[in-house]
């Protein structure tokens, strides 16, 4: 059975700062089975600690996940929905994935249950590249790479630019920053073009590299920490980061720096 420090048990939990902890520890209004816990206290799982009477529920370990989506799984959460990937992935905990992969393509998509990740990395103001294989149904000219590099009409907006290099007559490779709905498969489209197979190979620095179709992977610790760093979630100090990229309280202390970000870290304090 594993054992935390009290106080890097709340951070863990995103309730508060080491620091916030230790100060009410100190202050003897947290509990460790009953017993008031002092500075240094370790905790395992099977613990029950509480602040000002009330327990301080767990919530399960933060997980990421890397998962090559075969074609035929719908990205939807939706348990009604024949192939969803919730189904198709099989993980013991709730997660959800991080953006779509069309139904008909196939290739890396990432999944959590860290709510605070999705929108940093989906926004397309944040820049972060997702890369492609396109396979299309006829050779192609240069030229065409050139034009869907400059921006293409879509929906009646111009996409933004890109990058592509050719791999063979008919395949070619493709980087974007955003990721509009079937939007390599329209910009394709403009120029009379149809996709054949579309793989993406690469979100931000994480690669689906030889990872089997229809399996999935728990990234690597570095690759969890530079995704958190490119977000702006700061690995070092979870429950100080979470509360500030939620609502700029991370210098709360004592009871409300639990019980006030409590529901929104992912973290309940119930009655006990």
């Amino acid at each position: 059975m594993s054992t935390v420090r009290i106080n890097k048990f709340f951070t863990e939990q995103g309730c508060c700062s080491r620091r916030a902890a230790d100060r009410m520890i100190e202050e003897g209004r947290v509990r460790i089975n009953g017993r008031v816990a002092i500075l240094g206290d370790q905790v395992t799982d099977a613990d029950v600690v509480t602040v000002d009477g009330h327990a301080v529920s767990r919530r399960p370990p933060l997980a990421y996940l890397a998962y090559h989506k075969p074609v035929g799984v719908t990205c939807t959460t939706e348990s009604h929905v024949a192939g969803n990937i919730v189904h198709a992935v099989g993980y013991p905990e709730r997660i959800f994935p991080i953006g779509r992969l069309d139904k008909d393509s196939s290739g890396l998509i990432l999944l959590t249950n860290d709510g605070d990740i999705v929108n940093r990395i989906l926004r397309a103001e944040f820049g972060h590249e997702r890369e492609y294989v396109v396979t299309v149904d006829r050779p192609y000219p240069l030229s065409f790479l050139k034009h869907l590099e400059k921006g293409v009409l879509v929906l009646r907006e111009k996409t933004r630019p890109c990058r592509t290099k050719k791999v063979e007559a008919t395949t070619f490779r493709i980087t974007l920053t955003e990721g509009r709905n079937r939007q390599i498969r329209r910009m394709c489209s403009a120029h009379g073009y149809r996709v054949v197979t579309l793989v993406r190979t690469r979100i931000m620095h994480i690669r689906l590299g030889d990872l089997p179709v229809g399996k999935w992977r728990h990234l690597t610790p570095k690759e969890r920490d530079e995704l958190l760093t490119a977000v702006g979630l700061r690995q070092e100090t979870p429950g100080k980061d979470r509360v500030s990229a939620r609502s700029g309280r991370a210098g709360a202390t004592g009871k409300d720096s639990v019980l006030a970000e409590s529901g929104r870290a992912g973290v309940m304090v119930t009655a006990s």
